[in-house]
């Protein structure tokens, strides 16, 4: 179901719980809700007010993922760059990373799987803020 981008600070502040599989109900949220934005390309939870460690994005091919309990392991090549996000409206100066390894779970067959990956480019830079997100900072 589409919900509602929540500008809260007080939710937006509040870091999640960890998620489980009985969350996939909000995975599905956020994955329709991503998809129904224009130009959107990642949210967490809290964005749609439910104060749970799940994200989603969609990478370069427009493919949707979804992450239970991300957590960013590693980051390389450290930049400065601007970034904006749909529930702030500033633009904020912050580090983002050229590869970052990311340890995560992945709902299969209606179980948790705990995965690692490395990611590049636009997903290295898309991913952390959605953790962030999780842990309650704001950019």
């Amino acid at each position: 179901m589409i919900k509602d981008l929540v500008q809260d600070e007080a939710i937006l502040s509040t870091p999640c719980e960890p998620a489980t599989a009985e969350d996939a109900a909000v995975a599905a949220d956020l994955v329709d809700t991503l998809e129904a934005i224009d130009d959107a390309v990642c949210l967490a939870a809290n964005q749609i007010g439910v104060t749970k460690a799940v994200i989603a994005y969609q990478d370069d091919d427009g493919a949707t993922h979804v992450m239970y309990n991300p957590k960013v392991l590693m980051g390389l090549g450290g930049a400065k760059v601007e970034e904006s996000c749909l529930t702030h409206e500033e633009v904020t100066r912050v580090t983002r990373f050229a590869k970052i390894k990311v340890a995560f779970d992945e709902l299969v067959a209606g179980q948790l799987t705990a995965r690692r990956r490395d990611y590049t480019g636009w997903n290295a830079q898309m991913i952390p803020p959605m953790v962030d997100h999780c842990k309650g900072k704001l950019i």
